[in-house]
């Protein structure tokens, strides 16, 4: 060995090498995840939704759909934080309007808004066996976006729901997006919001796209945020001031995602 030559530098391992073991892990526990919430639906589903429509016990659907949702994040390692739960309006059904980066956001924002939260959702998943059905028992409404007819139908149905006591999620997107910007909000929401008189409260989730990347069914275990803002109320409004309410929301969801990357501070957006 050269006395002169410079000792060499020792080996680091690669990053690759250091996120295998983490890739790794997190694929473990979303098989888990998914076989646990699998069996989980065939053992409780079907009699839930015997009770359920037999004695019009809804009620039960939504304390097992939490069951199912919470052993779902924790088998995953999904935690959440939610800041601003202050501007919910108290005694009112609302309509919550947040962005949408993953999968993983409905099952998150079902746990942290509401606890019988109702939801606006694309017609398709009512063909998912067991689950599509209890979520049309549970008061949960279908929109059909390829039928126009149909889907007016659905959001008169869902500002009756509404009316009477039922608050609901929409993601106004109606698909993830894939930057931290937000793509057009779709109306249909908003007309059943102004249909009812009720108020829209903005709400940024964020920390989807770590814990599931699009194209990917591995959940990675994170810390997500949910943000609530201040509503913005729709009584007085009419079908005519529906653009001017989803411009007012969506700059306020937007507002909220700003807020939210600037406490994260420099780094990949979460």
């Amino acid at each position: 060995m050269d006395p002169g030559a410079e000792p060499a530098a020792a080996a680091t391992p690669s990053l690759n090498a250091t996120a295998l073991p983490a890739t790794v892990l997190a694929a473990i526990r979303s098989v888990l995840a998914y076989v646990a919430i699998a069996l989980y639906v065939l053992l409780v589903a079907p009699p839930a939704l015997l009770l359920a429509i037999t004695f019009r016990w809804k009620g039960l659907l939504y304390v097992l759909g939490h069951c199912g949702v919470r052993l779902g994040l924790l088998l995953s390692g999904i935690r959440y934080e939610v800041s601003g739960g202050e501007h919910v309006p108290s005694g009112r059904a609302v309509v919550f309007c947040a962005n949408h980066q993953s999968n993983i956001d409905p099952p998150v924002l079902f746990r942290a808004l509401h606890p019988r939260l109702h939801v606006l959702y694309k017609a398709e998943l009512s063909r998912l066996p067991l689950l599509g059905r209890a979520m049309q028992v549970g008061g949960f409404v279908p929109v059909d976006r390829r039928d126009r007819e149909r889907s007016f139908a659905s959001i008169t149905r869902g500002a009756g729901s509404l009316r009477a006591g039922n608050s609901f999620l929409i993601f106004p997107e109606g698909t993830r997006s894939r930057t931290d910007g937000l793509l057009p909000f779709k109306k249909g929401g908003f007309i059943m919001a102004i249909q009812a008189q009720a108020p829209v409260v903005p709400v940024a989730v964020t920390g989807g796209r770590a814990a599931m990347r699009k194209g990917s069914p591995v959940v990675r275990p994170v810390t997500m945020r949910v943000r609530i803002g201040e509503p913005v109320e729709t009584v007085g409004l009419t079908v005519d001031d529906r653009d001017a309410l989803i411009l007012e929301v969506r700059s306020r969801v937007q507002a909220l995602l700003a807020e939210e990357y600037e406490h994260a501070g420099p780094g990949p957006r979460p």
